[in-house]
């Protein structure tokens, strides 16, 4: 069963201002990649991710998640196959180095060997039109999520934001950019928000099981596939109705709100205790701030929301551009 979005929220197409340039590429220098290698790659991170990564193909792609015992998620990734013995994890930058090293602590006598290869690579946003290029060089990339390889650069397809295709494009470090029209890393962060799939930084490290950010809705999580830490867990929150909390979109309209992962979100019917936690925020290009909140489910069915304190800016929910799954 799927939910649908509340149909009293607004559009998000609302906030898109005429003159947008909604095409181009953004050099994404927040992102980082890790490099497992080695014959028991794909078996080594089967055991440690939300996703199934044996049965990943070549120019293949996967959102997965990184939990700890508990099934809080430490890290979430799209790691992709660029050969048999080859998988690349791109992740948030911050996260990166205490990822690797406790990843690394599992190693033991796998035949894998994992290194931080971000020096290695440019990662590109591409949006728009600049997906549909690429698209025409290597139109094998036909699953979605997907993966396609030309020459020495990899492309992974993305979930689209705004009736817009995005992409992510690694090139060898220093290559030359894209062709076409240039956009900023702001723009480019503002659709990954409109997408809504909230990616681990920080300052949310430990704070939320993986369908708290609607992981399971956007195939972050394979329920059939064998043990990984906190698989008791995430399992539990799925199959026995314990989740109270989910991702949802939501607009802060005050340019002065200073809006931050990590800050705690408030419902007016509760002054003492928040009801929710602010996990990827962006600045809107038409104003104020778009933002993806894990929140407890009721807190988005009536009264109002505020930011930071009872007293902060006022937010108003967007809806989703994915369906909820309820039940597998």
């Amino acid at each position: 069963m799927h939910t649908e979005s509340n149909p009293t929220q607004k559009n998000p197409t609302e906030q898109l201002p005429e003159d947008l340039p909604m095409s181009g590429a953004a050099k994404l220098s927040h992102l980082g990649v890790i490099r497992a290698q080695g014959e028991d790659a794909a078996k080594f991170l089967q055991g440690q991710l939300t996703n199934d990564f044996v049965l990943l193909g070549v120019n293949e792609s996967r959102l997965a998640a990184y939990c700890s015992p508990k099934g809080r998620m430490l890290a979430s990734f799209i790691g992709f196959k660029k050969s048999n013995d080859e998988i690349l994890l791109v992740c948030n930058l911050d996260i990166l180095p205490q990822t690797m090293k406790r990843l690394s602590m599992f190693v033991m006598r796998a035949k894998l060997k994992l290194s931080d290869a971000s020096s290695e690579f440019d990662i590109y946003g591409l949006l728009g039109n600049a997906v549909d290029t690429i698209e025409k060089i290597a139109p094998q990339a036909i699953n979605t999520p997907a993966t396609g390889q030309f020459d020495t650069q990899t492309w992974i397809k993305l979930r689209p934001a705004l009736s817009r295709n995005r992409a992510l494009l690694l090139a060898p470090a220093g290559s030359t950019a894209p062709a076409g029209e240039t956009i900023s890393n702001e723009l480019w962060q503002w659709t990954d928000v409109m997408a809504g799939i909230a990616h681990i930084s920080t300052p949310i490290v430990e704070a939320f099981v993986p369908q708290m950010l609607n992981y399971e809705s956007v195939e972050g999580v394979n329920f059939k596939k064998g043990c990984y830490p906190g698989q008791e867990v995430v399992a539990r929150s799925q199959f026995r109705g314990t989740l109270k909390r989910r991702a949802n979109i939501v607009q802060i309209d005050d340019d002065k709100s200073q809006a931050a992962v990590g800050q705690e979100i408030f419902h007016s019917s509760d002054a003492e205790q928040a009801c929710g936690t602010v996990a990827q925020v962006a600045a809107n290009p038409n104003g104020g701030y778009t933002a993806i909140v894990s929140m407890q489910i009721t807190a988005s069915e009536s009264g109002s929301l505020t930011l930071g304190s009872p007293t902060g800016a006022a937010l108003r929910l967007l809806p989703l551009p994915y369906m909820l799954l309820d039940d597998i």
